[in-house]
């Protein structure tokens, strides 16, 4: 079984987050990724050392590449980066701007030396204009991006609990990396990519940027509510465990207020008739649809929901979702032993689903240097 990336070579001169969920997903789809790393290694590798001791963010994202140690601004180092880049495909890095360029590296050059080359470079804000030089950290994007301003409670501010940001670039980075690839494939010539984790959050920010630029107002901060359909948020069973109701339409609320309010006609009449009479009137629903729920446990309105077709989900902690029947995972090894990981999103019919191993720092130094060698 083969893999639709088989036989394309991808460098990647990255650390953190956002280039390596890139690289680690054209990884599992066949590419052939070689990670360039300083001598102590991407520093997500010591974020933490919870998995077998080792980085939980490491292990997530970097299974199946080789790592190889390189000090770009030694003169053979850098020649040999030089000779991986002359055969590559792909070449993504998300240092600091203008870091690569300095470093004889610059996207622009290495596309005129090499026409066929496709490179990504992923940055916090873009590679110019004011914000260019600020740090980028998930945290401080989401914060910059507004994003927090929506998430949490009305009292304060939150953030969201994963590292949405860097995530969103990273994807980002792989749908425009496969789309070079396709491209090349009809003009024979790569290109250059330029990904920022502001650009990709502020594309998820479209809907209440919206709000505010032609209603005058963004959405409030409603913690686990929806700021513009009802009912849709967390209700408390009698066992004391939380339940997310989703009513989307007419139907599904006609639906709700029969089989699980017992109140049929507020499909059709009264404070609750419309989407728009239900958000307005949101407290006063939510609190009946509270009075409801509060009779039942959770397993008991979760039955009832699931037979009268009415979207829900139970607010689990994480424990719960390492139980969840939904979830899938996969075994890869590791220098410490085999990891357990959440299996890649996209299933594909008739693919190859094994996966290679988490490198050690450097461990395929020897093999790239003698493949590459300048005389090889």
């Amino acid at each position: 079984m083969s893999k639709p990336l088989d036989g394309l070579l991808v460098v990647a001169l990255e650390q953190a987050v956002a280039a390596p969920y890139c690289s680690g997903r054209l990884c599992d789809a066949g590419a052939r990724v070689i990670k360039i790393e300083r001598a102590e290694g991407d520093f997500a590798r010591h974020y933490d050392y919870v998995v077998h001791g080792e980085s939980a963010n490491f292990v997530w994202l970097n299974k199946g590449k080789e790592s190889l140690v390189l000090n770009i601004k030694d003169k053979e180092d850098s020649a040999l980066l030089e000779r991986l880049l002359a055969k590559a495909d792909v070449f993504i890095q998300n240092l600091a701007p203008g870091a690569t360029k300095r470093a004889g590296f610059g996207s622009e050059d290495l596309r005129a030396r090499y026409p066929r080359l496709i490179t990504c470079d992923i940055s916090g804000y873009g590679e110019e204009g004011p914000a260019s030089q600020m740090k980028a950290y998930d945290l401080l994007v989401q914060a910059e991006t507004g994003l927090c301003s929506l998430t949490g409670v009305p009292e304060a501010p939150g953030r969201v609990g994963v590292s949405v940001c860097d995530i969103a670039a990273g994807m980002n980075a792989y749908q425009s990396v496969l789309e070079a690839i396709i491209q090349r494939g009809v003009t024979g010539k790569g290109c250059g990519l330029s990904v920022s984790l502001f650009d990709g959050m502020a594309d998820w920010m479209t809907v209440p940027l919206l709000y505010q630029e032609y209603a005058g107002k963004a959405p409030e901060r409603l913690g686990l509510r929806h700021p513009s359909i009802a009912p849709y948020g967390a209700f408390c069973t009698k066992d004391d465990m939380q339940v997310v109701i989703s009513i989307q339409n007419e139907r599904e609320w006609a639906r709700f207020a029969k089989d699980i309010l017992d109140q049929e006609s507020w499909a059709n009449e009264g404070p609750f008739k419309d989407g728009v009479s239900r958000v307005a009137n949101r407290a006063a629903l939510d609190q009946a649809v509270q009075d409801v729920f509060a009779c039942y446990i959770a397993d008991e309105i979760c039955e009832k929901l699931l037979k009268n077709k009415i979207a829900f989900g139970r607010v689990n902690g994480v424990e719960g979702l390492s139980k969840h029947p939904a979830l899938r995972k996969i075994t890869v090894d590791s220098p410490s032993g085999p990891i357990e990981l959440p299996a890649p999103p996209a299933k594909m019919t008739g693919r190859d689903h094994t996966y290679g191993a988490i490198p050690a720092i450097g461990s395929h130094c020897e093999a790239i240097r003698k493949e590459f060698a300048e005389n090889g």
